[in-house]
């Protein structure tokens, strides 16, 4: 199936029914009275996360979609019928945006999370609603609402707790490989991969983490050069990047020079990408001479002027794969045990501000 990370689409939801002014005529009932009933609730167009979908391929086609439109009430205090809602199924990371203003319609981060994205109209009135003891015979009535109609983006941002970064050829695709369940397509060419790949690393039986592959980034890739810039949006939810460098290039080109060229992009991008933890990977060292190697890697070192962590690695032999893949597990854990201490001191600072007992089964806290 083609990757498809983008699309724009249409959502109309469906009108309400009309309100109906009508009067009881029965053989023994001259005096009736009102009985035109309401018209039924246009269709609302819900989008709903699914974690079995990868991918916006169905929207990049079926541009367009409609709720139906809600029955008109008819006599005898016969409501029209509500249309049924629509339902657009979506992979979970798809980001909808407005067109119009660009605000954020819905973040679909979870399973089976549901957003609205176009409410339908709501059904006029029918007479009935109108009659009082001065006003017996009513023929006021409403008519239905339209529905809301958006034009939408669609952007998927896949879910991932470590990012690959690199030159095309790094051996990004050989390193996620090498320790996930991810099976990209490698070869002796830069230009390789053609869209992201996710793979789901174990360091054991109930410890896992998610690690995300892009097309290698080159120099001018901001301005639109080259595919990887297409795709640094799938790192924005990321919590640690790995820069991965070739420190054996087939072309003997300079790595600090490409590593540089990596992190200049990475800031003319997005600012917030660029402040995230970032590693420093050195990759291919098998095709390294053992007796230059530890030269090379202090020289690097010295002339990129790199202060954080660094891991030397071969993802052909998986030599220093299996020590990166557990300092990146405890770095996560303790990203997530943080993250879930905030939200408890959160939960708290309510606690202690509303002064209420939130345990209280009278209280109930929606997300």
């Amino acid at each position: 199936m083609k990757f498809i990370d983008e699309a724009k689409i249409e959502v109309i939801a469906g009108d309400g029914g009309n309100g109906v002014a009508s009067f009881c005529r029965e053989k023994f009932r001259p005096f009736g009275g009102p009985d035109g009933g309401d018209g039924g609730k246009g269709g609302s167009i819900f989008a709903i996360a699914d974690r079995n979908i990868n991918t916006l391929v169905d929207y990049r086609f079926a541009k367009i979609h409609r709720g139906r439109h809600g029955e008109h009430g008819r006599g005898s205090d016969c409501y029209g019928k509500g249309a049924d809602d629509v339902y657009l199924r979506m992979p979970v990371g798809t980001l909808v945006i407005d067109q119009v203003d660009g605000g954020i319609i819905a973040d679909l981060t979870e399973h089976d999370q549901v957003a609205l994205l176009a409410k339908g109209g709501e059904g006029g009135w029918g007479n009935i609603h109108f009659k009082s003891s001065t006003n017996r015979a009513p023929r006021q009535k409403t008519d239905g609402k339209e529905g809301e109609r958006r034009d939408l983006k669609l952007e998927l941002k896949v879910l991932a707790d470590v990012g690959l970064l690199g030159m095309p050829n790094a051996g990004k695709s050989t390193f996620i490989a090498a320790v996930s369940n991810a099976r990209p397509k490698v070869a002796d060419y830069p230009f390789t991969t053609l869209h992201p790949n996710l793979g789901v690393v174990r360091v054991s039986h109930e410890k896992s983490f998610v690690i995300a592959d892009i097309p290698g980034l080159i120099e001018g890739a901001a301005d639109g050069a080259g595919l990887g810039v297409q795709f640094l949006r799938h790192l924005q939810r990321t919590s640690l990047l790995l820069h991965l460098v070739d420190l054996a290039p087939f072309d003997h080109v300079d790595p600090v020079k490409e590593a540089k060229a990596i992190v200049l992009e990475l800031k003319k991008y997005d600012e917030s990408l660029f402040d995230k933890p970032r590693w420093l990977v050195l990759n291919k060292l098998d095709m390294v001479p053992q007796e230059e190697c530890v030269a090379r890697v202090k020289d690097f070192i010295k002339r990129f002027g790199w202060k954080g962590p660094v891991f030397e690695i071969s993802g052909l032999t998986r030599e220093g794969c299996d020590d990166l893949v557990k300092e990146i597990y405890d770095f996560i854990a303790t990203q997530r045990n943080q993250e879930q201490r905030d939200q408890s001191t959160l939960v708290e600072e309510v606690r202690a501000i509303v002064s209420v007992d939130l345990d209280d089964p009278r209280f109930k806290v929606i997300d």
